[in-house]
């Protein structure tokens, strides 16, 4: 019996992954009714493969929606690069813009139908392992045991805390995200997602619903720089914000395909986020215990790569696990494959990563451009866009041609 402590996206579909391995796994949720909470995520076309080999592909469809375009553009409006997305880029899987929280209802509901235990009101404190498996202790003074454990627990993961127990809170630069959702008219034909500004203003949209008056559902995300020292309030998925903290910085934000202003002030509530990470880790794995997800290798949301890095995650730790007769090694194997490519992308974001072509854009011509040739090459935006998706792992080529996992390749 595999451990999970963790019943968030991570959690149930590396129980999603183990039961399809047949490996017996229990899934520890500290809260005690999970609901949907957040806005909107986004699942590259290397995470969406992977769910659809879960047998995931037709739930997905029905809930996101599948991105056909990304476009970055400067904070006047002006188009600085587009590129296709997910199956109108060439890739053999969609890219999928859905809200987390049908998201994560749709993965606890498919680990339910297949008989996955998925335990909640039991908040992990602790463990202790020894030769033969791993007891895991609870606040309500409770055990369970295992074979062995994965801590997915999310960003202040205690079990993260026995590998780093002086680390202290999340790492954070002055970025507030302020999100929300707003029924809206679509634009630029439903499917794309934009990325706007810069460094220390941008904005991200992209639908995540279509409605059928041919609205659609709009998650938005406008992220500011702040003032470090006045501090942050810890990560909450469910904390109100006071749109008036941002929204002026924003009100000259209307370009006529998109009404930025209006959709701050049409949203049916604001979220605040802090935009915090934490350093990467020299390991994950002791013994018969390691981490996954946010417990694993928390990162900056630039590049849509959250969610995805811990399907990814779930997916090589089954397929590990599997693979090898002792679970230790198993473990060791999954975190050989996995830390190093996490911990560059986590280094990557901090620097930006491909949104790095909007601070490039705005350095150089921060009162807008006429000819962008004249301001950044082809060549360099094709670069920045190319490698990212090289360090990311969704190289359309290389994805395309992987055999898939569940084949032991």
């Amino acid at each position: 019996m595999i451990l999970i402590a963790g019943g968030g996206i991570g959690g149930l579909v590396a129980a999603l992954s183990l039961h399809a391995a047949g490996r017996p796994c229990r899934v520890f949720e500290a809260v005690e009714e999970i609901r949907p909470l957040g806005v909107g995520i986004n699942l590259l076309p290397h995470a969406v493969r992977e769910l659809t080999e879960l047998g995931l592909g037709d739930r997905l469809a029905g809930i996101g929606v599948a991105t056909r375009e990304l476009r970055y553009v400067s904070a006047h409006g002006q188009l600085i690069w587009r590129e296709d997305r997910g199956l109108a880029a060439g890739y053999r899987w969609p890219q999928y813009s859905v809200h987390r929280g049908r998201l994560h209802m749709m993965l606890l509901e498919v680990a339910r139908e297949r008989g996955i235990p998925v335990e909640t009101g039991r908040r992990v404190t602790g463990f202790a392992q020894d030769a033969q498996g791993v007891t895991l202790a609870f606040d309500t003074n409770g055990e369970a045991r295992g074979e062995a454990l994965v801590g997915a627990d999310g960003i202040h993961s205690a079990i993260r805390r026995h590998f780093t127990p002086d680390e202290g809170p999340p790492c954070w630069q002055g970025a507030i995200l302020w999100r929300g959702t707003t029924v809206a008219p679509p634009f630029l034909g439903g499917a794309t997602m934009v990325q706007a500004g810069h460094h220390s203003q941008k904005f991200v949209v992209y639908p995540i619903a279509h409605n059928p008056d041919g609205t659609v559902l709009t998650n938005w995300i406008a992220e500011m720089k702040v003032d470090p020292a006045q501090g942050f309030r810890r990560e909450d998925w469910n904390r109100e914000a006071d749109r008036s903290a941002f929204l002026p910085h924003y009100e000259s934000w209307d370009w006529g395909w998109l009404d930025v202003p209006g959709l701050i002030r049409r949203a049916e509530r604001v979220l605040e986020y802090p935009m915090v990470d934490r350093d990467p880790l020299p390991r994950w794995t002791e013994g018969r215990v390691t981490l996954l997800g946010d417990a694993a290798h928390p990162m900056y949301p630039i590049g849509s790569n959250g969610a995805s890095q811990a399907v990814l995650d779930a997916r090589q730790l089954a397929l590990n696990i599997a693979r090898h007769a002792r679970v230790e090694e198993g473990l060791l194997a999954y975190e050989e494959a996995r830390r190093p490519p996490t911990a560059k992308l986590t280094l990557a974001n901090r620097e930006l990563g491909p949104d790095l072509i909007l601070e490039e854009v705005h350095r150089r011509a921060p009162d807008g451009f006429r000819d962008l040739e004249s301001v950044i090459a082809q060549a360099e935006l094709e670069r920045v866009a190319a490698d990212y998706k090289k360090l990311a792992g969704f190289d359309p080529a290389a994805l395309n041609a992987r055999e898939s996992w569940s084949t032991g390749a």
